[in-house]
């Protein structure tokens, strides 16, 4: 197996179940005690989160170009970053490194590309719903979006920020995010893109009215892919 290296702590909620799926299709896949050869490096979220200047993101770019090398240097064969929103300097922290680095947005893409979905929602925080950074990669893959929706962006910044990336799950928030759903399934669109690693704590992925591309699990599944060697 190869040696996988993981950028978390953005935030640890979301880097605890990237380490559950990635163990737990391994040992599916290999049985006995096998388990993933993996680096984590955790990062402070506090020191990266709710950056909104660009000299707020060339600072994260900082922070992960140094994560990326670290690993790197510890023998980390590819990496990913995990998160969605922190994929805005993913350029950037690709050139700093030899070894690969598996993009969330591309899996997604690929993989509604192979289920030919070619209209969906992307439903995420701010920078993820508003900028051309991860829309653009969608949309190479031949996905047509619908118009970021600014009331739900603000809600699920305010979703993520002050509760999911804190452990809080509300009951609140889980029946925003159902009647949300319920609403884009009656656009023009075949499913929805979930693209912030801790919505999955409020949405029920497997039981919706609309078919949800889960970021999290789809990346996480991508980074066992390399490591088994498909």
């Amino acid at each position: 197996m190869r040696k996988l290296g993981l950028i978390g702590g953005l935030s640890w909620i979301s880097t605890a179940r990237y380490y559950e799926i990635i163990n737990r299709a391994i040992h599916r896949a290999k049985g006995g005690f096998h388990s993933a050869p993996l680096l984590i490096e955790s990062l402070n979220f506090a020191d990266v989160g709710r950056s909104v200047t660009q000299e707020d993101w060339d600072g994260v770019a900082q922070r992960l170009v140094g994560s990326a090398r670290r690993l790197e240097q510890a023998g980390a064969e590819s990496l990913m970053i995990c998160a969605n929103s922190m994929h805005r300097v993913y350029d950037e922290v690709q050139a700093a490194v030899d070894v690969p680095i598996i993009h969330i947005a591309e899996v997604v893409g690929a993989q509604m590309a192979a289920d030919h979905v070619e209209k969906a929602a992307l439903i995420g925080t701010r920078n993820v719903m508003m900028e051309k950074f991860y829309r653009q990669r969608l949309v190479g893959h031949g996905v047509s979006l619908l118009p970021p929706d600014m009331e739900l962006a603000d809600r699920i910044d305010q979703m993520v920020y002050e509760e999911l990336t804190l452990g809080k799950i509300g009951r609140e928030s889980e029946r925003f995010m159902k009647s949300e759903l319920t609403d884009i399934a009656k656009e023009d669109v075949q499913a929805a893109v979930l693209a912030c690693t801790e919505l999955e704590l409020v949405v029920d992925v497997k039981a919706n009215v609309l078919p949800i591309y889960d970021c999290t699990s789809i990346h996480a599944m991508a980074g066992v892919d390399f490591i088994l060697g498909q």
